[in-house]
């Protein structure tokens, strides 16, 4: 019974950022702004995560069986985008080296302030201080 719970919280945000979606004309999915409506109860402190923690747990471990059904339709429609597949791959591959450098000097950013403002050593940062 407090999966069912934890799963109607789960639901009712998600049901919120939908009608968000709907009331608001912008092009934001109504899956972000669930997502952000949850942040802002679970740091508020509205929504306790025990409360959503049991139920938000077992969807993350079933979302590859929910993939399945989405790639099986990718895969028996793949005559339709196989002349952009090229396009697609380029797009992907830079896309995600892109992310993966701006995750990287952000982190450094974060790292390089936090170091400033709490006067932690350059050894403790880089890892030095472990050896």
């Amino acid at each position: 019974m407090k999966y069912v719970y934890q799963f109607l919280i789960i639901l009712a945000v998600s049901f919120v950022g939908e009608l968000l979606n709907y009331l608001i004309d912008l092009p934001i999915p109504g899956s972000i702004y669930g997502l952000l409506i949850m942040i802002i109860l679970l740091c508020s402190g509205l929504i306790k995560l025990s409360w959503v923690k049991d139920a938000a747990g077992f969807m993350i471990s079933i979302m590859p069986v929910v993939y399945i059904c989405s790639s099986v339709g990718l895969m028996s429609s793949f005559s339709q985008f196989a002349s952009i597949l090229i396009p697609i791959i380029v797009i992907s591959v830079v896309s995600t080296i892109v992310v993966m450098v701006t995750t990287g000097r952000v982190s450094q950013a974060v790292i390089r302030h936090s170091k400033v403002k709490n006067k932690i050593p350059d050894t403790y940062i880089s890892g030095e201080a472990d050896k």
